[in-house]
């Protein structure tokens, strides 16, 4: 039975010509029969593809091969299946797409790239490194959720800060709120999935004023790596593809809970709100929409029938 394998990579680098490398990224995938998002910008390049085993590994060779991209930190990891035609289920199609942005944070003008990355960013710690600084530092040390925020409901790091931001663009104005001031002068590692939201966070931190900014180097999937469930990870990894979210072994615990009934659960569904993006926790039975819904929204809702009432 042929592997179904998922690749989780991205790289910072200068590219001159960002559409010669959407052609080619095109072509490579759809010759192997991939499916996946791959993104990129004047400043690099951010995928994540699934496909058959043999073609994914004629994939990630052919890619290494461009210049600048020999010393990605390619993320593998397994994959649900493959259909009839030997495609990957986990991703509905191939899209690949040139933008401002790898990562969508709103602030293109901020970000700086050079051949060995984002210039002025976080320091980058091994999981093994994040360890000892906390042994070192212990309770000083702030873990900060890079990520939006529903995706900490079901997996995050322990006592970690999770800013209140629905998607990567709400976190400028989050970190000049002024509600984290009180952590500048803190030794804080972010994290994020695989790193690269990271990249970009951290340096809006630092030119913020954040003095000691850290960066989980390979993000959560990295760290699931080295430790399991066993550090201080804690709970299921949300991920971007139809696989919904993964854990580090069969022992991760259960720290979701369902929006209807408070059940454990790690299951994530649509808000019922059409026009919300945020994923809601709901377990396996409950499933009338309307208990599907996130905070913002079952809030605006319970106003609308305060007023209704009233009418």
């Amino acid at each position: 039975m042929a592997l179904s394998k998922i690749l989780l990579y991205y790289r910072f680098t200068p590219i001159t010509d960002p559409t010669a490398v959407r052609l080619w990224q095109r072509d490579l995938c759809e010759m192997l029969g991939l499916r996946g998002r791959i993104l990129i910008s004047k400043d690099g390049i951010n995928a994540t593809v699934g496909g058959e085993l043999g073609a994914m590994k004629t994939y990630w060779r052919k890619t290494r091969e461009y210049p600048g991209f020999g010393d990605i930190d390619f993320k593998w990891s397994e994959g649900s299946g493959l259909d009839a035609e030997g495609r990957s289920l986990d991703f509905p199609r191939l899209s690949v797409k040139v933008r401002d942005e790898i990562v969508s944070f709103g602030a293109p003008g901020e970000l700086r790239v050079d051949r060995s990355g984002v210039v002025g960013g976080g320091t980058h710690l091994t999981p093994g490194a994040v360890h000892k600084l906390v042994e070192e530092r212990g309770d000083e040390v702030v873990f900060f959720d890079g990520r939006n925020a529903f995706e900490a409901e079901i997996g995050r790091f322990k006592n970690a800060v999770v800013p209140d931001v629905a998607t990567t663009r709400d976190f400028v104005a989050e970190l000049e709120s002024g509600r984290y001031d009180h952590l500048k002068n803190s030794p804080v590692v972010t994290y994020c999935t695989g790193g690269i939201r990271c990249e970009v966070l951290s340096s809006l931190m630092v030119s913020r004023g954040f003095t000691e900014v850290y960066q989980m180097d390979g993000g959560i999937v990295r760290y699931g790596e080295s430790f399991g469930n066993a550090g201080l990870w804690e709970g299921a990894l949300y991920v971007f593809d139809g696989r919904e979210s993964i854990t580090f072994g069969t022992d991760a615990a259960t720290i979701g809970s369902c929006r209807g009934c408070g059940a454990p659960s790690s299951r994530m569904v649509n808000c019922a709100d059409d026009e919300c993006r945020v994923r809601v926790v709901q377990c396996d039975s409950c499933t009338d929409a309307e208990s599907a819904r996130c905070v913002r929204h079952e809030a605006a809702g319970a106003a609308t029938a305060v007023l209704a009432s009233r009418g």
